[in-house]
C-alpha cells in the first residue's frame, strides 16, 4: 500500500469491529496511526493486534463515547471517523425512556462531543477531516425495521454535520456524514 496517511493520526470510534476495524486496518496499511475507541477493552486489544501486530501504529482507548471524558482523552488527531453506534429495530410503542436515552447518548451525544474534542486538536494542527457515520433511516422509514429512536438520533447527526460543515470551514476542517443508503 501507499504512505498516503504517513504522520497522520486517526481516531476511530467503534474501532473494535465491523466498519471501524476495517477502516483502521486500511488507515494503518496506508502509513497512518490509529486510536481505536470502544467500550470493550478486551475486544479492542484483539482488534489492535489484528490491525498492527507490532503495536507501533495502533493505540486503544476503552470508554463510553457518550461520556465527554472519553472524548477529551483521545489526544491529537488529523482524522476522526465517528463510527460508534447501536441499532436494534424496535417498534415505537415498545421503546423505553432508558433505551431512547441510550440511542441519543451513543449516537448523537457521543458524536457531538467526540467531534468537539477532535476539532480542538485539529485546530492546533491546522485542520483535519471528520466523518460521522449516519444512516439512511435518518432520511426515510423502512417498514421492515422499525427504528424511530435510532432514526431520530441519526437525524440529529445529519443536522449537526450540515451546521458544522459551515462553522468549521474557516478552520480548514471538513466534515461529512455517510451511511447505508447513501446518506
Amino acid at each position: 500500500m501507499t504512505n498516503r496517511f504517513q504522520n497522520k493520526v486517526a481516531i476511530i470510534t467503534g474501532g473494535g469491529s465491523g466498519i471501524g476495524l476495517e477502516t483502521a486496518k486500511q488507515f494503518v496499511a496506508q502509513g497512518g496511526s490509529v486510536v481505536i475507541i470502544g467500550r470493550d477493552a478486551e475486544k479492542l486489544t484483539l482488534a489492535a493486534q489484528e490491525i498492527d501486530s507490532t503495536g507501533a501504529s495502533v493505540a486503544v482507548l476503552a470508554g463510553d463515547v457518550g461520556k465527554v471524558a472519553t472524548a477529551e482523552r483521545s489526544g491529537g488527531v488529523d482524522v476522526l471517523f465517528n463510527n460508534a453506534g447501536i441499532f436494534k429495530p424496535t417498534p415505537f410503542l415498545d421503546h423505553t425512556e432508558a433505551d431512547f436515552d441510550r440511542y441519543l447518548t451513543t449516537i448523537l451525544k457521543g458524536k457531538f462531543f467526540m467531534a468537539q474534542a477532535a476539532v480542538r486538536a485539529m485546530q492546533k494542527r491546522g485542520g483535519g477531516t471528520i466523518v460521522q457515520t449516519g444512516s439512511m433511516w435518518a432520511e426515510r422509514a423502512v417498514g421492515a425495521t422499525p427504528s424511530s429512536a435510532y432514526s431520530a438520533a441519526n437525524a440529529g447527526v445529519h443536522a449537526m454535520v450540515r451546521n458544522l460543515a459551515v462553522e468549521l470551514a474557516s478552520s480548514n476542517i471538513r466534515i461529512n456524514a455517510g451511511g447505508a443508503g447513501g446518506c
